[in-house]
């Protein structure tokens, strides 16, 4: 990766070198001959890192912080957000750094070619082993970092189109509801809402408080005009505060104050410190008012000249219509006196009482033809109603209603008797039944092969037998049999 400092420092020309002289070697005298051998002397040898750091020591130590004056060249902002330059002049240059925590305090914008006057201390780049300045603080030479920041925004907005009168927009006539993004402690909300309670007592204010100065504000105030603008019947809005130093009022002259403003769905009126003061809102916002209470005067009129003002228009209107009548009246009295405009009247009030004759006549073929389609409709409503589907059908179910009454009748009593027919069948049938012999106290010898026994003589002793009663079997063996 190639160093931050890669770019070559300006080295003196040959001609410099050949002017510097060489150094005079002094003649060494013969040494003479000791009386003795002198004691070893112990060197100390420094690495190339300890000899940086010490150089790197002794430099921050004697040039802890320093004011340098000098113009700004090779200026480039990093990725890590740190700015790398070279500060020269015309005999000299040298190397700077500025990280990024310090150049997030700097009003303006750093730039080739601005001549400033840098707060830093001496330090040495020791991968390289070069000197080079830690830059704390930058400000403009002969002019204040405060107005470079405004100028340079100006110019940056004013390219954007921001500050064209095209994109303004007009205060309504009469606002439903008025937003106001100021701060709860100053003097500027108190002065809006006394003029407002004065001029037009029934005005619906909605108000954002936001702090006006300070760490933090330009955001607060931002915010607190994208919020506002969200509220529903809103109609303008009120930005602004009261006077102050412009450190006090710097909010209103940056960026993000300023698109939070031009991104306002209704007009804005910018109302910043006192007439002489001018901040970047001013610029951006539909309508400037030098104080709070001139936004507060323009944003509504008194609510006895607006009323004055509408009986005036009245009266105005009245006026205009009266005098229109009274020309068409003249004009038509100038027609009449006409010599062709002689029995005009007549010939109208006869050809008005034949139109009415004709109207008459209209309207009376008119019923009788209405009549009589309405009769020819009846008439063909009855014939298509005589052979509506609808009807027929239902017709039809009632008639299958009746022949399926008939037909259960019918089933239940053929079905009431065959019931009496089974019954009086079965009745017989128990009658004949050999159970009910057997339920009189009789029972039933069959043989194993189930024959019947009828006869004595048909078994033998010893022979296995079941007799059969009403409720169940009794198997048996014959021990004897008798005739």
């Amino acid at each position: 990766m190639s160093s931050l400092f890669d770019l070559p420092f300006e080295e003196p020309g040959e001609e410099s070198a050949a002017a510097r002289p060489e150094p005079q070697r002094e003649p060494v005298p013969e040494p003479a001959r000791p009386a003795a051998t002198p004691p070893a002397v112990t060197r100390r040898i420094l690495t190339v890192s300890e000899l940086t750091g010490r150089i790197r020591t002794l430099l921050e130590r004697e040039f802890f912080e320093v004011w340098i004056e000098g113009e700004l060249s090779n200026c480039k902002i990093w990725n890590t957000g740190h700015m790398y330059f070279t500060l020269k002049d015309g005999g000299a240059q040298i190397k700077g750094v500025m990280f990024r925590s310090s150049l997030a305090r700097l009003r303006f914008k750093p730039q080739d070619g601005l001549h400033v006057v840098a707060r830093a201390k001496v330090s040495v780049y020791d991968p390289k082993g070069e000197y080079q300045i830690i830059c704390e603080h930058l400000e403009p030479e002969g002019l204040g970092a405060l107005q470079l920041a405004f100028d340079q925004l100006k110019e940056r907005l004013q390219k954007e189109g921001l500050f064209d009168s095209q994109r303004k927009r007009t205060l309504p006539a009469l606002p439903r509801k008025i937003g106001v993004v100021t701060s709860l402690d100053g003097a500027a909300i108190r002065d809006i809402i006394k003029v407002l309670r004065r001029r037009y007592a029934n005005a619906h204010i909605v108000i954002r408080p936001a702090r006006v100065q300070g760490e933090g504000a330009a955001l607060d105030v931002a915010r607190g005009i994208r919020a506002i603008g969200k509220v529903s019947g809103v109609d303008v809005v009120i930005v602004g505060r009261g006077g102050g130093s412009i450190e006090d009022l710097w909010a209103f002259n940056e960026e993000v104050v300023a698109r939070a403003i031009a991104g306002c769905p209704v007009p804005t009126i910018s109302a910043v410190g006192h007439e002489s003061d001018v901040t970047i809102a001013d610029f951006v916002a539909d309508v400037r008012a030098p104080t709070p209470s001139a936004a507060a005067e323009m944003v509504v009129s008194r609510k006895d000249d607006f009323c004055s003002r509408i009986d005036r228009l009245s009266q105005r209107v009245g006026a205009a219509m009266g005098n229109r009548i009274h020309r068409l009246e003249s004009r038509l009295r100038a027609l009449e006196a006409r010599p062709g405009y002689a029995g005009t009247h007549g010939r109208v009030v006869m050809r008005a009482r034949h139109a009415a004759e004709l109207t008459h006549d209209l309207r009376t073929a008119m019923a009788m033809r209405v009549t009589a389609e309405v009769r020819r409709w009846q008439g063909l409503r009855r014939d298509l109603d005589a052979f509506d589907l609808r009807r027929r059908l239902g017709g039809i179910r009632t008639r299958l209603v009746a022949v399926d009454g008939r037909l259960s009748a019918a089933a239940a009593r053929r079905r009431h008797a065959a019931d009496a027919r089974l019954r009086s069948t079965a009745a017989r049938l128990e009658s004949l039944s050999p159970l009910r012999v057997l339920g009189r106290g009789y029972a039933v010898a069959f043989t194993t092969d189930g024959s019947v026994i009828r006869d004595a003589d048909s078994v033998r002793a010893g022979q296995p037998i079941a007799v059969r009663v009403e409720h169940g079997q009794i198997d048996c063996t014959v021990d004897k049999r008798r005739n």
